[in-house]
């Protein structure tokens, strides 16, 4: 069997929300297009561009902010560093003026109400999130390709194999199974069987660095959003509650930055509803910033890009002495939880339901809090299997298409969910483990194809359907 080799790197992506499925996949779609033209030399050849938009990325597309993806996907820039204040003023003069300039380089004539097409009642067979690019040239060439975003950023071109990586492991991992299996022969950690895989991407330091990049963007995140009050934009009127619920947690307390915060929460004590709700905040703000199209990191996904940086802030403000080395393997073991997840299911709401994003970064969270306290390889496999367990059947059902209600909310309970799996591991014994990992990912994967089709982020089912519009907040 084919190994997919997958960096932690492709698990953790810097990007701008507010999801990564509909948001920055596209949008990295719409760069490799463009990459396309520029090396088969027909870009300054471009007369005009169409963009067609399929299932779910047509149905939800307006709430994820598909079309504005697109839209700076096509014009060169990068999701990673684009600055976020920018976005609004960017498409609007891209609207106003009737004018893209592709790849920043070429020049013509676009309006994206017209050439911009959601076909609502068209869905393409291999996945519900599908785009198409058409160009007519000068000379009257017709180029066209159609892309998939498949979850987590992660986007594949028509015809394509998704395995393309030829990167050889030293450690060749699909499964759980494959994963103890390692970690049982080398002795290793899931940690250090992860990092001697990334040796195969770059040097030790190199990957260091860049994972501490990932932590210091949900580290920045965290507490834009825990200090940004307002309404969140789309139309529901959604009240921002993360900066209100850190207020009240920080009353009486002053500080000028991250770190002082830090000391300031540190200062309140360990009570349980204290941690549950420092928790909560710290989810709460993450994905309220990733809501308002400002940066956030996939982990897996944008819509659920809060419950590891809860998870791992828990981590670090209640259990004193976390050093970078920690969180660094913190994440790559909750990297290749994810990854697994990927290989043998899905990270896609649109293919799975809520179950594919919130229920596998819970997971991936649980996994890595138990490592990082000390539990067996075996334990880290065990918390994840039991937060995975109780998110199976979870639907997508995000009311008018915005990753606001329930997936706010959702993000609290899974890193709740993923803390209180990594206790029941910890102090459990996995030999007597009637679910496996790999089997509750064959479940998920099971649950994700019977599941019908309105619950799998089309904003036709559940709550999004059931809820008036004019609601403020779940």
């Amino acid at each position: 069997m084919a190994h997919e080799a997958i960096s932690v790197f492709d698990m953790f992506k810097i990007g701008i929300g507010p999801s990564s499925s509909h948001t920055l996949g596209p949008w990295r779609a719409a760069e490799r297009f463009i990459k396309m033209l520029e090396e088969r030399n027909i870009l300054l050849q471009v007369n005009s561009i169409r963009v067609l938009l399929y299932g779910s990325l047509a149905k939800t597309g307006v709430g994820h902010g598909t079309d504005i993806a697109v839209l700076l996907g096509l014009s060169g820039d990068d999701p990673v560093i684009f600055d976020v204040e920018q976005i609004h003023s960017k498409v609007s003069s891209i609207s106003t003026n009737g004018r893209i300039l592709l790849g920043g380089k070429h020049e013509v004539v676009f309006d994206p109400r017209e050439d911009v097409e959601f076909l609502y009642t068209e869905s393409l067979p291999f996945h519900p999130n599908a785009l198409s690019f058409l160009i007519t040239t000068y000379g009257g060439e017709s180029v066209a390709e159609t892309y998939y975003s498949v979850g987590g950023g992660f986007v594949i071109k028509e015809g394509e194999d998704h395995i393309t990586d030829p990167v050889n492991l030293t450690f060749p991992i699909n499964t759980a199974r494959e994963l103890m299996h390692w970690c049982m022969k080398t002795g290793l950690t899931i940690h250090e069987v992860v990092m001697e895989n990334e040796l195969a991407w770059r040097d030790e330091k190199q990957t260091r660095e860049g994972v501490l990049r990932i932590w210091q963007v949900m580290k920045e995140c965290t507490y834009r959003g825990s200090h940004t009050s307002g309404i969140l934009p789309g139309g529901l009127n959604v009240k921002r509650r993360a900066a209100d619920l850190n207020k009240r947690l920080t009353t009486g307390k002053s500080y000028s930055n991250y770190d002082e915060w830090i000391d300031v929460i540190r200062s309140g004590g360990n009570s349980f509803q204290y941690i549950l709700d420092w928790v909560s905040c710290f989810a709460l703000a993450v994905n309220e910033e990733n809501a308002s199209f400002s940066r956030v990191v996939t982990a897996p996904t944008n819509g659920a890009a809060g419950v590891i940086p809860a998870v791992l802030h828990y981590y670090i403000v209640f259990h004193p002495g976390v050093t970078d080395e920690k969180i660094v393997e913190f994440l790559l073991v909750a990297s290749e939880i994810g990854s697994i997840f990927k290989k043998g299911a899905t990270i896609s709401a649109a293919m799975g339901g809520c179950q594919a994003e919130i229920g596998v970064s819970s997971a991936m969270a649980a996994a890595a809090l138990t490592e990082a306290l000390g539990g067996t390889q075996r334990q880290a496999m065990m918390a994840a299997e039991i937060a995975m367990e109780h998110h199976l059947g979870m639907t997508c059902d995000p009311i008018a298409g915005l990753v606001q209600v329930p997936c706010i909310e959702r993000n609290t309970m899974g890193a709740i969910k993923a803390i209180t799996a990594s206790q029941l591991a910890m102090q459990s014994s996995p030999d007597f483990a009637k679910v496996s990992l790999d089997g509750v990912v064959e479940t998920m994967w099971d649950t994700a194809r019977d599941m019908n089709s309105k619950y799998k982020e089309t904003a036709e089912g559940g709550l999004a359907i059931n809820i008036p519009l004019s609601l403020s907040e779940c």
